[in-house]
Parts: structure tokens; sequence; C-alpha cells
């Protein structure tokens, strides 16, 4: 019986120490963070609402949406604003709201597809906060962004076309963001979970750098 408590004692304390290993990853992820936004990059239907606001409840941080922003400033929906003004018009105001949510402070922010390929977009999201690409492949977008007919950008002809050029366009800059985490068809959770270890790893390396 001794021995069978000593195990069960053993197992105890192992998993108590999982769950404050889990609980300073986090921890330091906040502490790395310290007043800057996690800003969530990447193309339509890589997840970035879905997981921004599971990563936010995970980290105890507020949540914000670009696009769910610029809308209510607005007025309209996303693809009115692009039927009625054109994309070079919801890009200026894009950039405008972005501006403003980044002022924030910590929060995790989730832009839109084309946010980060602004000059002016990024360098700011690189001076005041933490940039994650989720990055995803073909099929994965498409399976995705198949659900919703919202998409401006994918009203053509030819969808899948659209997304592969936009792919070859934009992944090359994406790739300047400061974390890098693979988005997959699996369980949301896991994706935070990469996305939290993979900033634990950047900050660890970066320790010297946090505000």
């Amino acid at each position: 019986m001794g021995a069978r408590r000593d195990q069960d004692g053993d197992g105890a304390a192992r998993g108590g120490g999982a769950a404050l290993r889990e609980a300073t990853r986090e921890g330091r992820v906040r502490q790395g963070l310290g007043t800057r936004p996690i800003v969530l990059i990447g193309l339509m239907g890589a997840g970035k609402s879905t997981v921004g606001r599971r990563l936010a409840a995970r980290l105890g941080l507020p949540f914000r949406d670009a696009d769910t922003e610029i809308e209510e400033a607005a007025g309209m929906t996303i693809p009115d604003i692009f039927e009625m003004y054109g994309e070079a018009h919801f890009r200026d105001g894009e950039r405008r709201v972005i501006d403003r949510l980044l002022r924030e402070g910590a929060i995790v922010l989730a832009t839109g597809g084309g946010a980060f390929m602004d000059e002016t977009t990024r360098a700011a999201v690189k001076e005041s906060g933490v940039s994650v690409w989720l990055k995803a492949d073909l099929d994965t977008l498409m399976r995705r962004v198949r659900k919703r007919a919202n998409r401006p950008l994918l009203q053509t002809p030819d969808p899948e076309g659209t997304m592969r050029a936009l792919m070859d366009k934009r992944y090359p800059v994406y790739a300047m963001a400061d974390v890098v985490v693979e988005s997959h068809d699996g369980a949301h959770e896991e994706v935070v979970e990469a996305v939290v270890a993979a900033l634990d790893a950047h900050f660890d390396t970066t320790a010297g750098d946090a505000p």
C-alpha cells in the first residue's frame, strides 16, 4: 500500500509540475509581451479570428478583430466598402484602424490578409507589436474560405487560382513576421498551443529586447 501511495504521489507531483510549467509558459509570454499587442497575420482562411479569440482567452488578454473594427467605423460591411469605394479606399481605412488598435497595448489583434502588405502598417506592427504569421497550405485555405461567401478578393471565375496568386505575392512578405506557426485542419486549440510555444521561444531568444 505504501508503495502504491508513493507512486500515486509521484504521479500527482508530475501532473502538478506539468500544469505549473504550462502556467509558467503563459506567464513568460505575458511578461515578454509587456505592453505590446500580438498581431496575427496571414491569408483569409488562415484562422486568425478563430485562433485569436482562443489565444486571447488563454493569455487573459482582450481580443480585437481589425475587420470588425473597420466595419463598425464605416457603418457597412467590407464587401460593401469594396463594391462602393474600391480596395484603395478600404486599405486606407484599414491602415488607420490598425494604427489605432496597435496603441491599445497588450491585446491579441487579428488583421485582414492584406494589412501586413502595406509598408506603413508593417512598420507600425514591427515597432509596436509582435507579429505571428498563421501559415496554411492552399488546400486548407480553400476548404475554409469556401464556407463563406464574403471574400471580395475571391469573387473571380477562378478562386483557387486567385488564392494561389495571393500566396505567391504575400507569403514572402508574411515571412518577415516575428513568429511563424503552421495553421492546419486539426483542433484550433492545437494551433493555439503552437502559437504560445512559439511566442515563448521567441521571447526567450529576445529577452533583452522586451520593453
